[in-house]
């Protein structure tokens, strides 16, 4: 009894994978490691077989590049390339079948509707907390306040703005009233969100615990993958172009370097004739100017005698406290543009993304009118009349 029921299992396991005509790899672990390029990560990925299918979003590049997924006692590699969508099976325990899409971040799908042949315009104000603040309509009814955050992803509406803003929380009436916690997993779906004249349709919207301060969320650059985004600060104007704009001989021009699909660009401190080079991410949702990994400055045996401002603590997006140093840069160069006496936080523990990169705050990036090619992953440059403002931890000099 026993070995016929094994074979009909068996049979039966056989004839399900053949119907859906899927590449399966095995496992036993509900723990997955992922490498993505030259990247690997032992905790990467958790079963799912409830999710049909679950996404595996690879980090952003335009390069064709291998991933490859390790259970286990089993693996499975994929050649991913812009467009790519792979889907396989994982068949945990011999039973549950893990639908899983590996994907490209750069896909054909478009979920920003507007006129290809026509640049939009949206009206910004720079906040004192240097956020670039946009007001939005989510669902054709809810008025919420974004912020656009070039070191950000996606939508992120902070649940006080989900509960006290919108409607997202309409099927749960306990929530609404204060007799049970809302359950932020679980909201109406978010089917059109408009900024000036742009709709996006049925976007990623995900819910976060702090923003920048006053916001009620953000939005990411990828939102605008294959678009041309233009920040005006002289004007307060964010230009979504569908193609380069004409005369920019005043912009220096370098190119995006995309890691882990964060926005990074290069840049140089020069301290007592020393170099110290590295990938900075633009973090435009910060109100500071310059965060440096502890990791980073470790290696390059970056100065620890450089004047201290003050010591300080931050909390990153997760609630997470991390206590800083503040010192003083004497000149940072990027782009050909050279900054000099610049605030900036040394990190005293590790990176809250988990890997080695420094962050260019909005204090400092908003000095430069920008162009971002997420066409051809260009950024360009322009010094503008926020240059000579001081910075803001200016007072503590």
């Amino acid at each position: 009894m026993k070995f016929s029921i094994l074979i009909y299992f068996i049979l039966a396991t056989s004839i399900s994978i053949a119907q859906n005509n899927l590449p399966v790899i095995m496992a036993t672990s509900g723990k997955v490691a992922i490498r993505d390029g030259s990247f690997y990560d032992n905790n990467a990925w958790s079963l799912s077989p409830r999710t049909k299918p679950d996404i595996f979003i690879c980090d952003r590049t335009r390069k064709t590049k291998w991933v490859v997924f390790y259970t286990d006692i089993d693996s499975i590699k994929v050649k991913v390339k812009p467009g790519t969508v792979f889907n396989f099976i994982i068949l945990l325990n011999g039973k549950d079948s893990c639908y899983t899409q590996i994907r490209s971040a750069i896909s054909g799908e478009n979920k920003l509707t507007s006129n290809v042949n026509k640049s939009d315009t949206i009206h910004f104000t720079l906040t004192p907390y240097n956020a670039v603040h946009v007001k939005s309509i989510l669902n054709e009814r809810d008025t919420l306040n974004l912020h656009f955050d070039i070191g950000s992803f996606d939508f992120r509406l902070t649940k006080d703005a989900i509960l006290k803003k919108t409607k997202l929380l309409s099927g749960q009436p306990d929530a609404l009233t204060g007799k049970a916690n809302p359950e932020f997993n679980n909201l109406e779906k978010v089917f059109k969100i408009q900024i000036g004249d742009l709709i996006f349709t049925n976007p990623e919207v995900v819910p976060t615990g702090f923003t920048a301060h006053g916001m009620d969320g953000r939005f990411g650059w990828n939102i605008f993958e294959g678009r041309v985004v233009e920040i005006d600060y002289d004007k307060n104007l964010l230009i979504i172009h569908t193609k380069l704009p004409k005369k920019l001989n005043a912009y220096v021009k370098s190119k995006i370097e995309f890691t882990h699909s964060f926005v990074c660009i290069k840049g140089t401190f020069v301290i007592n004739n020393k170099k110290y080079i590295g990938n900075f991410l633009l973090d435009s949702g910060s109100d500071q100017a310059i965060m440096l990994d502890s990791l980073w400055a470790s290696k390059q045996n970056f100065p620890k005698d450089l004047k201290l401002l003050k010591s300080s603590k931050l909390k990153d997006p997760r609630g997470v406290l991390y206590e800083t140093r503040i010192v003083v840069s004497p000149l940072l160069k990027i782009n050909g543009f050279e900054l000099t006496n610049i605030p900036t936080y040394l990190l005293g523990n590790n990176n809250p993304v988990g890997f080695e990169i420094n962050y260019l705050g909005n204090d400092l990036l908003k000095r430069f009118n920008t162009i971002l090619d997420f066409r051809n992953d260009y950024i360009y440059l322009k010094s503008n009349s926020l240059m000579s403002l001081p910075y803001r931890n200016a007072g503590i000099f």
